[in-house]
């Protein structure tokens, strides 16, 4: 399968609509679905290889550090402290991790940032649109206290992610797990610009109580939502499968549609439990 050109098979209206048919979607190579994490979105990165994507990603932070991050406002910072700012969040990239972790990481490095200032150079990256969280989904439970409030770190695009660490294909090869992490960020990055176009939301979900986490909620602006899960390999769809169905369980108001989102997968499909499997290469607008 060409990944240049992906299907667009399934749509959110699709799947709003419960108007999703079963279909043969073609085999996904997992090396190409890398490249697409290091090419990212970036519409001049298109057709261009590997190492040309990555040093145009990398150019691109570095004209941030150098000029963006002072010029925004006129304040002079610290290049350093935002350079290991920026690679705290990147180690982090798709967690639901704390200030304290990005403090501690910067000063583990020997280069002492008080809070206050980690804080506020977080919210120049902000403003550059360089990183977008992923607020919480505000859903009815027995206990409010129950539901996490805190936000999934997000760079704009992956592809910033490999730029900051200096990421190639041979390296996220040899770390499936921190791989798992990124196809779950494109595929997020991808739902935002979606669900936007109909003028809903992203958000994640967790229970503070149980633990359960679900990657993804879109909903749009008369409140109807669906819930996803993000797995890259076909070993986790059982796993994603039953966090829905328990999360379908604890919610006063049922989302729409329950679906995987897979990177590997071959085929639309929908499941005996209701629950749609779509790959990644399938979903468009």
């Amino acid at each position: 399968m060409n990944l240049e050109i992906l299907a667009g098979e399934v749509s959110l209206q699709d799947l709003f609509k419960n108007n999703v048919e079963d279909k043969l979607t073609g085999k996904v190579d997992l090396k190409k679905l890398i490249q697409l994490i290091i090419r990212g979105g970036w519409p001049q990165s298109v057709g261009m290889s590997e190492e040309d994507s990555l040093e145009l990603t990398q150019s691109y932070i570095n004209d941030v550090l150098n000029f963006d991050i002072s010029n925004i406002d006129g304040v002079t910072r610290d290049i350093n402290k935002m350079r290991m700012i920026l690679r705290s969040l990147a180690r982090n990239e798709t967690t639901i991790v704390n200030n304290n972790t990005i403090i501690h990481d910067v000063n583990e490095s020997q280069d002492l940032a008080s809070k206050n200032t980690v804080l506020e150079y977080i919210d120049v990256l902000e403003k550059l649109y360089l990183i977008e969280n992923q607020i919480a989904f505000s859903v009815n439970l027995r206990s409010s206290s129950r539901v996490g409030k805190s936000a999934k770190r997000h760079f704009v695009d992956p592809s910033l992610v490999c730029g900051v660490l200096g990421l190639t294909s041979e390296s996220l090869l040899n770390d499936i797990n921190f791989l798992g992490f990124l196809f779950e960020a494109l595929c997020e990055r991808d739902l935002r610009i979606y669900i936007e176009s109909y003028n809903g939301h992203l958000y994640h979900f967790r229970d503070n109580t149980t633990g359960l986490e679900i990657d993804s909620i879109v909903e749009m602006p008369n409140g109807d939502y669906g819930a996803i899960e993000i797995k890259l390999g076909t070993d986790k769809i059982e796993e994603a499968a039953t966090n829905l169905l328990k999360f379908n369980e604890i919610v006063e108001k049922k989302p729409k549609f329950l679906c995987i989102i897979s990177g590997l997968n071959e085929a639309v499909i929908r499941r005996p439990d209701g629950i749609y499997v779509i790959p990644i290469t399938a979903l468009k607008n």
